[in-house]
């Protein structure tokens, strides 16, 4: 009975550590239309930072697009399957450090993220300091 009640609380521990972690899959909403854009998958890398790359397109028409604002390595590659966050460090209740890159302007930003709930992620990026930028929300898929 004992080791069923410790399985059982290490169990319920991993679902409380998902649940206060940005790592999944995330659905993206367009700023302007308001309608749902792609889905990111956040995960962490081997040197314990976060990084986020685009899974799926879900904007009709765009399943294909290249990214061809974007400069360096990114430059014409799929938008789908592309690294959009990266460099992410925990630091409280927060992950900053990062940057964002936006395959629509292939513009780059600083980027901190935070969970607003479980299923709620808050993405801000901006230049120079938080102050100006914007914010998105982002809705857990997975």
């Amino acid at each position: 009975m004992k080791k069923l009640i410790l399985v059982c609380g290490f169990f319920l521990f991993g679902l409380i550590a998902y649940a206060q972690s940005p790592i999944g899959v995330w659905k993206t909403i367009d700023d302007k239309t308001g309608k749902e854009k792609s889905y990111v998958q956040i995960y962490e890398t081997k040197s314990g930072k976060l990084q986020g790359k685009v899974v799926k397109i879900l904007t009709p028409g765009r399943e294909d697009a290249k990214c061809t604002d974007c400069s360096g390595d990114n430059k014409d590659k799929p938008i789908n399957g592309m690294v959009i966050l990266w460099g992410l460090e925990k630091n409280g209740s927060e992950w900053s450090g990062g940057h964002i890159l936006d395959p629509n302007n292939g513009k780059q930003y600083k980027c901190k993220i935070s969970l607003k709930d479980s299923d709620t992620l808050s993405v801000r990026g901006f230049l120079g300091v938080s102050l100006l930028g914007r914010t998105q929300t982002w809705y857990r898929v997975e």
